[in-house]
């Protein structure tokens, strides 16, 4: 599913996942703190004028701040994302914890299964007590295994159960005819990030460390350590193989080359040890006799393995991943050896989140629209959602305008691309329709299974969506999340309530810091439904071309000027951006800025030159787009999301689309010669 976020794993999940100046969140409503005399929304005090603003604008507005800051032990990364997840995560504990103390809530209710949820993963005594034992119906069931059809019985049984195995699929819109839902399989079956932690000579220690977290796990399994080393090398060479056959991140962001489409019995055919017809009754497809397969090469490699791995390799690395998956939920050991691998060693966390934000973090996965609805409830303000549509109108009638004037368009181009900008679907706040939990048990002294449970109901709902109308309501996105995305599908903009809040978003701000926050954040997602990918959606959601070919020509020359220059980039001294990679985003990123800044251009303090603080109304419009990617990661993460975020690190999102936007230039008086200069023939311009 192409869900275009602003941020990879900000504040909860999807990722993606501190106690600054924000929102009082200890009473009711919200109550800004920012009505206190002495605050600033832009802080001279986190920045370094000591640099150049021509040189880096984004040391310039944050240099202080980066010099000052330091990340928390259990964070792999700080930032103004993570400064307010961590306020929004602490009001939502509070939530929590209320929940789990009402003895009276009705069964089922929001409040009941929250709490109880809640109470089963705060009981580390009992958690401990049970251990693997918790999860020892499930390694039965691997035991049980005999031959290649009861494997791919317990792999289905355990993929309803949300255990990571070699099936990767949802079921979502089809891209070419959106109105219909469509089984949709992916390559999966991995343990290391990407593709690139298989091949690359960079990545051996990691390689060799999770080798050993697969051995570790399979005494945990209880095996014997030599038994268990041995195992867990052909635990690793199944993943290997299947890596070989997997595409790497950048490859996997055109739709055309991802639109793969079969009926069952074709496929089959290229898969001659999966039989998907079967496969398709055993996962529960009723009366569906088609797929679309993102890598088909993924499923062609997974097909000879099966032929070609024993029995006995694959009950081992369905052993491990089991374990792996529910690690989490098991016990302190299996918890902290998890961690130890892909806390300390891929992200570079010195100690774990608090046991509460992992708790939290779960529940969020597993009933996330109840937990969503007590967070509405006590802190969402109904007017910043009228605030909001005023906002979205506004950069809305600024796109229309700059699509209007770009000379490089035909008309004829143009004329589709109002349709779908005016198209947009807002979403803001939260669901219109809640998701329905009714049925699920949730209990107060067993977390293991309440996770299975809640994995298991979420796959007959999403099971239960096949032969029935796509519902365009449903939100991919609980209101607690400080992030926002754009669903090229359903052709529309999704801002949940948690990022309403500065420094994006605060009612007693001037326009020219809502503007360069987020306005320039819904400028962003605007323009996503215009980014490379975006751009081969119509406006009803289907993927089909709508452009002439002389303007796509021209689309992707204006583009590869972008992926050129993001190219360029560094991060960790010599390990370069991917432009390929980060192409969409760094698209949106320019076309949220210059959208915001001309919504911003008809605002009364935009057409005025009063000061502020000693700053005009531009420059506080480009100070304010410059915090909102204020942030520092440790080393370890920033390799990770090199390889596989599609946004460029936080400098690049800051100081990237500034170098080729005049007005910036003209704002802080910037020259020739300068670092953030980008001569006139050089710079992108596209929205």
């Amino acid at each position: 599913m192409r869900v275009n976020l602003l941020l990879l794993g900000a504040g909860v999940a999807l990722a993606l996942h501190t106690t600054s100046c924000g929102n009082n969140q200890s009473s009711g409503k919200n109550t800004s703190m920012t009505a206190k005399a002495d605050f600033k929304f832009i802080d001279p005090a986190n920045m370094d004028t000591t640099v150049s603003p021509g040189e880096d604008f984004f040391t310039y507005a944050n240099g202080t701040w980066l010099k000052t800051v330091a990340i928390p032990d259990d964070k792999p990364r700080w930032g103004s994302f993570d400064e307010l997840a961590h306020r929004t995560n602490h009001a939502v504990k509070e939530l929590m914890e209320n929940a789990a103390a009402k003895n009276n809530a009705p069964t089922g209710s929001k409040e009941y299964n929250v709490g109880a949820f809640f109470k089963s993963g705060m009981d580390s005594a009992a958690i401990n007590a049970k251990g693997v034992e918790a999860i020892r119906p499930e390694l039965d069931l691997i035991n049980s295994i005999k031959d290649t059809e009861s494997l791919i019985d317990v792999i289905v049984a355990l993929s309803k159960k949300g255990v990571a195995t070699v099936f990767g699929f949802y079921i979502g819109p089809d891209d070419r005819n959106v109105s219909k839902n469509i089984v949709q399989f992916g390559q999966a079956g991995l343990g290391l990030p990407t593709k690139d932690y298989y091949v690359d000579k960079q990545f051996a220690s990691e390689r060799n460390d999770y080798k050993k977290l697969i051995e570790d796990f399979l005494v945990m399994a209880g095996q014997d350590a030599a038994a268990a080393k041995a195992n867990a090398a052909k635990v690793f060479q199944i993943e290997n193989d299947l890596a070989m056959a997997s595409m790497y991140p950048a490859e996997m962001r055109d739709p055309q080359k991802l639109y793969n489409k079969f009926s069952t019995a074709e496929f089959s055919k290229q898969t001659p040890n999966i039989n998907w017809v079967n496969l398709f009754e055993k996962f529960g497809f009723k009366g569906e006799d088609s797929m679309l397969v993102g890598m088909p090469k993924y499923y062609q490699a997974l097909s000879a393995k099966l032929k070609n791995t024993s029995v006995e390799d694959w009950k081992n690395y369905l052993r491990f991943h089991l374990l792996s998956t529910m690690s989490p939920y098991i016990g302190d050991k299996a918890e902290q050896l998890n961690f130890a691998f892909y806390g300390e060693k891929l992200r570079g966390q010195k100690a774990m989140k608090p046991r509460w934000e992992r708790v939290m973090n779960v529940i969020n996965g597993a009933i996330g629209d109840q937990l969503g609805q007590l967070y509405v409830d006590a802190h969402f303000q109904p007017e910043a959602k009228e605030k909001m549509k005023t906002l979205v109108s506004n950069l809305q009638a600024a796109f229309e305008e700059r699509i209007k004037g770009l000379d490089w368009m035909s008309d004829v181009t143009k004329e589709k691309a109002l349709i779908k900008l005016n198209k947009f679907v807002k979403k803001i706040g939260y669901p219109d329709k809640w998701k329905d939990y009714s049925g699920l048990e949730i209990v107060a002294d067993n977390y293991a299974q309440n996770v299975l449970r809640a994995n298991e109901y979420e796959y007959n709902r999403e099971v239960a969506k096949l032969g029935k109308s796509v519902d365009r309501s449903e939100w991919f996105m609980t209101p607690n999340t400080v992030n926002a995305y754009y669903f090229p599908s359903f052709n529309e903009i999704v801002f949940p309530a948690a990022i309403l809040q500065f420094p994006f978003f605060d009612f007693n701000a001037d326009d020219a810091v809502n503007y360069g926050g987020i306005g320039a954040v819904i400028g962003h997602e605007m323009t996503h439904g215009f980014d490379d990918q975006g751009a081969q959606y119509a406006a009803d959601g289907n993927l089909r071309n709508w452009w002439t070919p002389e303007d796509e020509a021209k689309f992707k020359e204006k583009t590869a000027v972008l992926v050129k220059q993001y190219n360029e980039y560094t991060v960790l001294d010599s390990v370069r951006v991917n432009g390929e990679l980060t192409l969409g985003e760094n698209i949106a990123d320019l076309g949220g800025l210059a959208i915001a800044y001309q919504a911003f251009k008809k605002t009364k303090q935009g057409q005025s030159n009063e000061m502020i603080d000693g700053f005009t109304p531009d420059q506080r419009f480009f100070l304010s787009w410059a915090q909102i990617w204020r942030g520092v990661a440790r080393p370890q993460y920033s390799m990770q999301l090199i390889k596989m975020d599609p946004h460029s690190p936080g400098i690049w999102r800051a100081n990237g689309p500034l170098s080729n936007f005049e007005p910036f230039y003209k704002a802080f008086n910037v020259k020739e010669g300068q670092k953030m200069y980008r001569p006139e023939n050089e710079r992108a311009k596209i929205w």
